[in-house]
């Protein structure tokens, strides 16, 4: 029986071995290049003091946090390249105006892994990024819905509205256009897979899927734990 009914259990565990690989890989490339970056010393210093940590764990902490950047600017494609293999969804890769197309459901999407993923500032060139898609006569995508999807929203709440970021050069709000819109990562995989809990059954099946592509190196032990921070950012 697969994984999950919407994505087949080679494609899965693909995805999930290639982000293990680069998780390994930044580990490994922040303890050996750690100091080519300059270290705020000051921050150190009052990290250990106010912190209470002695410079070993001072260093584990930082070497880990430097890896954790790297990891992160990675999930978000992890996230494009499962919907990517939804039936009726293509996954236009890295580099395009676009992350994913459904010619079926004229659907257009941008997927960002956090809600401050993009600067606040930005959010507007993204805005009329996407509506230069759906709104010109001579564009392929007239007529489709534009979607901005934040995974981890803001604040741990479904929704699925009009994108309206403020346009700080005008002083305003960006116009309301039913066809530009955002939406939160757990509404969005319900969108596109038609399963209501397809991001929380994704989520549960992971560590499985995680000890089986690692050969039983990785076992997570602290599931319950951590689906606490799954309820929080989504429920």
């Amino acid at each position: 029986m697969p994984y999950l009914k919407w994505i087949s259990d080679t494609d899965l565990e693909k995805e999930v071995d290639q982000l293990l690989s680069i998780a390994k890989d930044a580990k490994k490339a922040a303890i050996e290049e750690f100091g080519k970056n300059v270290i705020d010393p000051f921050a150190a210093l009052f990290e250990m003091a106010g912190f209470e940590i002695d410079y070993d764990t001072w260093l584990k902490s930082e070497t880990t946090r430097q890896a954790q950047k790297t990891l992160q600017n990675h999930i978000g494609n992890f996230h494009q390249n499962i919907l990517g293999y939804c039936k009726g969804w293509s996954n236009k890769g890295v580099g395009n105006i676009i992350d994913l197309v459904s010619l079926d459901n004229k659907i257009i999407a941008e997927i960002k892994n956090k809600y401050n993923t993009i600067s606040g500032g930005k959010l507007s060139d993204l805005y009329y990024s996407l509506e230069k898609q759906v709104s010109p006569k001579s564009s392929i995508y007239k007529g489709y819905t534009a979607y901005y999807v934040a995974i981890i929203p803001k604040k741990g709440e479904r929704f699925n509205k009009p994108f309206t970021p403020s346009d700080k050069d005008k002083g305003e709000k960006c116009p309301i256009n039913e066809h530009i819109r955002e939406i939160d990562g757990a509404s969005f995989y319900s969108l596109v897979t038609g399963s209501e809990n397809a991001l929380e059954d994704l989520f549960d099946i992971l560590p499985e899927v995680i000890k089986l592509c690692s050969e039983g190196k990785y076992q997570i032990k602290d599931k319950k734990k951590l689906k606490e921070f799954f309820n929080l950012a989504f429920k």
